[in-house]
Formats: C-alpha cells, sequence, structure tokens
C-alpha cells in the first residue's frame, strides 16, 4: 500500500512539475512573440527599401535602408501625369499610337496597337490605372518639343520639388536610368496627391474604355489590388516593375484614420510589394500613431 501510495505522489509530483514548465514557455513565448511582433526588427520584408511617413507630421514612422538610389520603373509615370496636368494640354485631345510609343528595349506587351487612338485623358488613365506604356510614351511624344522636351520638364518639376536624388530618361519607366529615392518619391507622393484627377485614376480598381482603330472595349485593371479593397483607405497608388527595379509600390493611404505614404522599392518574389505592404500596415495599427520608428 504505501509503495502505491509513493507511486501516486511521484505521479502527481511529475505532473505538476510539467504543468510549471508548460506555463513557465507558454509565458516566454508569449513575450518572445510579443517582442517580435513590436520590434521592426522581425518585421520579415521582402522589399530593399521601405519609407513610411506620416503626412500631417512628416514624420518617420517605419523605415528600412531608405537612403540608395533605385530605379523606380513606372512610378515614373505619376510625373508623366504631373507634368501633363500641369501643362494645359486639352486633356480632351485625341492622340494616336504610333511606331515611335513601341517599346523596343524590353520588348514588353501592350494592348495598343499601332493606330489606337483615344483622348489624353484616357491614355492617361491607361498609364496610371494598368501602367500601359505605349499610353506614357504618347503622352511623352505629344508633349510641345516632343520627348525631350518632355523629359526635360520632367526633370525640372523634380528639381522643384527638391527631388535632389532623382533623374527621368523616359515617360513609361521602361528605362532603368528613370532613378529616385525613398525620399524623394515621397515628395512624388506628395505633389501628385494633391491633383484630385490622379487621385481619382489611380484609385480606380478597373475601366473599361475603347482602344484599336475601331474603337473595341477593353477593360484595364489596377496593378495594385489593394485599390480594390474596402479594408484599404487609399488615396493614391502606383506600381513599378522591370528587371534592374524590382517590384515598386507608393501609396497614400491612411491607418488609425491618419494619412500616410508608403514607399516599397526593389521588393522580389511573387506579390513581394503587396505582401509587404500588408504586413507595414499590421505593424502600424498596433502602434500609436505617433511613435517614431528609427531606421533598421
Amino acid at each position: 500500500m504505501a509503495s502505491i501510495k509513493g507511486t501516486e505522489i511521484m505521479k502527481r509530483w511529475i505532473g505538476a512539475v510539467l504543468l510549471a514548465s508548460l506555463v513557465t514557455f507558454a509565458q516566454a513565448s508569449g513575450h518572445h512573440h510579443r517582442h517580435h511582433h513590436y520590434d521592426p526588427n522581425y518585421i520579415a520584408l521582402r522589399s530593399t527599401t521601405v519609407l513610411v511617413l506620416d503626412q500631417a507630421t512628416q514624420q518617420v514612422l517605419y523605415s528600412k535602408n531608405p537612403d540608395p538610389v533605385h530605379p523606380i520603373a513606372s512610378i515614373t509615370k505619376l510625373m508623366t501625369a504631373l507634368v501633363v496636368l500641369d501643362s494645359g494640354l486639352k486633356l480632351d485631345e485625341k492622340l494616336v499610337v504610333t511606331q515611335e510609343d513601341v517599346d523596343m528595349l524590353r520588348h514588353s506587351r501592350s494592348r495598343l496597337p499601332v493606330g489606337s487612338e483615344a483622348s489624353r485623358l484616357d491614355f492617361l488613365r491607361m498609364a496610371l490605372i494598368a501602367s500601359e506604356n505605349r499610353a506614357a510614351a504618347a503622352l511623352g511624344r505629344s508633349y510641345p518639343g516632343g520627348i525631350l522636351a518632355f523629359v526635360q520638364k520632367m526633370n525640372e518639376e523634380a528639381l522643384r520639388l527638391g527631388m535632389k536624388n532623382t533623374h527621368f530618361a523616359d515617360s513609361s519607366g521602361l528605362n532603368a536610368e528613370n532613378v529616385s529615392t525613398a525620399h524623394d518619391l515621397a515628395l512624388l507622393v506628395e505633389a501628385t496627391e494633391k491633383f484630385p484627377l490622379i487621385k481619382e485614376i489611380t484609385t480606380t480598381a478597373s475601366i473599361t474604355l475603347p482602344v484599336g482603330p475601331r474603337g473595341r472595349e477593353v477593360q484595364f485593371h489596377n496593378t495594385n489590388p489593394l485599390v480594390a479593397k474596402s479594408s484599404w483607405n487609399i488615396g493614391l497608388s502606383k506600381t513599378g516593375y522591370i528587371n534592374e527595379s524590382g517590384q515598386c509600390l507608393v501609396m497614400q493611404a491612411s491607418v488609425h484614420g491618419h494619412p500616410m505614404i508608403f514607399v516599397l522599392l526593389d521588393s522580389h518574389g511573387y506579390g513581394a510589394r503587396i505582401s509587404d505592404a500588408i504586413r507595414v500596415r499590421q505593424w502600424l495599427e498596433y502602434h500609436e500613431p505617433q511613435v517614431t520608428v528609427g531606421q533598421l
């Protein structure tokens, strides 16, 4: 009997020790996860460069490697839109895609065959929503003085905005010599966000427009799927991609009711820029808006 009692006591003691160990482990794990959750060093991002600013205060809320100069691909089209709208050229004027607008550098695909005719406004929509390169090329070519004068104006605007580490080489972003930094692109987002038309166009999820010589209707989808999500409050958006730039994304979006500017550059992997934007927003939602995060 004493032996049985001793066995039972031993079992209970072992059970208590195991339970205590499990509780201790769970508590330690909880602290460990909370540390990882709130520490910016533990956000798993695939973007080489990330910058998030509180638009109202200009505070840096999150930054990762923000200083390098990167190729920016089709983020270029935001400056293209700014120059077009600043020019005062008629938005209802008909433009035609010519052989000059065909991409001979990367041979990228286009839904605009040579001879396609549309208004300047519709070409602007195609360029900003679906990142249509021939539309952007036609916008630049049709500027007074042609594409060279247009690119010169783009660079003048960059200097005027204080984008000191930015250079433009074309109106589409296909040229890898279109380069900028995260801080400069935040300035570009802020400048273009002042144009209601650019905000409206870049946050349109999809649009159907007539293209081709016969005016065939084609649906153009936004290259940023987040604009179609009701859980996001996006005021402006533009994506970009060429081999040299990786995936890029700039946005103006609200978090905790605060308007913020997101810049994500050189992301790698399927949907990397979108996944990174979601992770950064989730991280921000666990912080008070006034918290400033140091550079990683």
